[in-house]
């Protein structure tokens, strides 16, 4: 695997260094034979390259984060876009050719394609997608959208082969800019399911999406072939698409340069990325961010369910500071749950508490200590950030023992609820979508660390209002209403970055998609490689 091959260089190393590897291009180069038409993507192993337990949209934990992988086995029903240079953003039919909201709100209507198959050869008709939609509603997955406000009865209904109603129980203005980064979005072959099971399916999924699987590595290597029965002819033009954890950006940056690999998604280190570009044969491409990193704190439990001790977090903490330091300014702050990327930005929120050291020490004194353990993910950004606020906390006072954890054991770790502070991100394309403001802060969810009736009131008026402005509004007075409780300190929004070799093209690879969630979903039906 890459994180055990390549250990950490220092960037003029990168520069100077070529390494031998296994991949094809690196041979072809070396040999002098063309490279064949095929991609190697490297994946954060902390992050998008964890999938512990397997790619069955009903069963793993980490869908989300493997957002790239699953568009590219199942495609998706529908996929947000937008214009290359990011604007005009907008979901649109892959699988489903179009969507209707009726019933005051209340209903979607999804039609699909006609003549879409699964990779097995079986149809997806109207009765996989329900099939699909029950089966994921009814499992335990972070990415099944079991909030959602499915009606009591006939959540699902039938019409015709190609079209299937979504009944809710009130109106759901967020249902369509939601549904690409829930599991219900990946539509699994039924007969695939039944025939294989689902401990041999989780390992070689069957969709309809523009690749098929052939082999997996748990958490290693995802090795996948073009679907010769995807339903838009001559897609997609690659051949064969390969997935490969890596354990640190440094790493990916010298598999690219070495041949070894031709993209690292969602690369967030800015020296990497200059680095990078300043390079003829590499292309970087920084996405339009739409999560912000916030330090979510649990209100129910010590020292947290004291609001002064959340006070003194946000007191102590200097975001400019970090911004600075470690992201030489290229990363917009945020005190709100939105970013500049997504819909219903608010960068800075009336009566925000800002950095004051000795606003902090006072409160800290006043309590007579604060003991914190703050838990991030085992990412490049997520250990720097967190060592960083480690740093500033301590200043304050504040005894800080810090922890990282592998994405299977962050959910664990949230579902155990015994957690005091966690370092995530809070946010998507739209504020409801995936990881956003509810599933960080509504009181029925299972991460979050607040229960605040009132709170919970405006995010579903929020969540089901179909009017834009009055849907802008309410996320404000959310906003003000976490500040005002100092329920969470947010930090900045991360506009991570694409960075591939320049043979590679393709919307969301080099043309800029905000992302649904944390990383830009590449729409592999079209990315292309020049292989002159």
């Amino acid at each position: 695997m890459f994180e055990r091959t390549f250990r950490p260089l220092s960037l003029l190393a990168i520069f100077l260094t070529a390494c031998s590897g296994n991949a094809t291009d690196g041979q072809a180069r070396r040999s002098g034979k063309p490279p064949l038409n095929e991609v190697t993507v490297l994946l954060d192993a902390g992050y998008a390259g964890s999938w512990p337990a397997g790619l069955d949209p009903a069963t793993s934990p980490t869908g989300r984060a493997n957002l790239s992988i699953m568009n590219a086995i199942f495609g998706g029903l529908f996929q947000l876009t937008a214009n290359a240079d990011g604007s005009n953003p907008r979901i649109v039919g892959v699988l489903a050719s179009g969507f209707e909201i009726t019933n005051g709100g209340k209903t979607l209507i999804v039609r699909l394609r006609d003549g879409v198959l699964f990779s097995d050869g079986t149809p997806l008709d109207a009765e996989a997608v329900r099939y699909n939609i029950e089966r994921n509603l009814a499992t335990p997955c972070s990415c099944a959208p079991t909030a959602w406000p499915w009606a009591d009865k006939n959540r699902t209904v039938i019409s015709d082969e190609h079209t299937i109603a979504l009944n809710f129980s009130r109106p759901f203005g967020a249902v369509i800019n939601a549904f690409p980064v829930s599991n219900i979005n990946w539509i699994a072959s039924p007969t695939a399911l039944e025939r294989m099971g689902e401990d041999q399916f989780k390992l070689a999924p069957v969709g309809a999406g523009p690749f098929r699987v052939v082999g997996d590595q748990l958490s290693a290597v995802l090795t996948l072939e073009r679907n010769p029965k995807y339903w838009q002819e001559g897609r997609p033009y690659l051949d064969k698409l390969v997935f490969r954890s890596i354990g640190s950006e440094q790493a990916g940056v010298q598999a690219l340069l070495s041949g070894d690999a031709q993209l690292y998604e969602g690369m967030t280190s800015t020296s990497l990325m200059d680095l990078a570009a300043s390079r003829n044969d590499i292309v970087v491409t920084q996405q339009p961010p739409t999560s912000t990193y916030v330090i979510q704190l649990n209100t129910l439990r010590p020292p947290f369910d004291d609001e002064r001790a959340r006070s003194a977090l946000y007191y102590a903490t200097d975001v400019d500071a970090i911004v600075h330091g470690i992201f030489s300014d290229r990363y917009p702050r945020s005190q709100s749950f939105t970013a500049p990327g997504g819909l219903f930005h608010e960068g800075s929120v009336p009566g925000y508490r800002e950095f004051d050291l000795e606003r902090a020490r006072a409160i800290v004194q006043e309590l007579g200590g604060i003991k914190v353990t703050l838990n991030t993910i085992r990412t490049f950004d997520g250990e720097r950030i967190a060592t960083a606020l480690q740093s500033q906390w301590k200043e304050a006072g504040i005894e800080v023992t810090t922890q990282a954890h592998e994405l299977g054991n962050v959910i664990q770790t949230f579902r155990g609820g015994t957690w005091q502070a966690f370092l995530q991100t809070a946010g998507s394309y739209d504020p409801e979508a995936g990881p956003g403001v509810s599933f960080r802060f509504r009181s029925d969810g299972i991460y979050t660390g607040v229960h605040d009736e009132k709170l919970d009131a405006i995010l579903v008026e929020a969540a089901a209002s179909h009017d834009d402005q009055m849907r802008f509004q309410l996320y404000q007075s959310a906003g003000k209403l976490i500040s005002d409780k100092a329920y969470a300190p947010f930090l900045f929004a991360a506009n991570r970055a694409q960075v591939a070799t320049r043979d590679l093209s393709g919307p969301g690879l080099t043309t800029k998609i905000p992302p649904i969630m944390v990383n830009t979903a590449i729409l592999w039906t079209d990315v292309k490689r020049n292989l002159e």
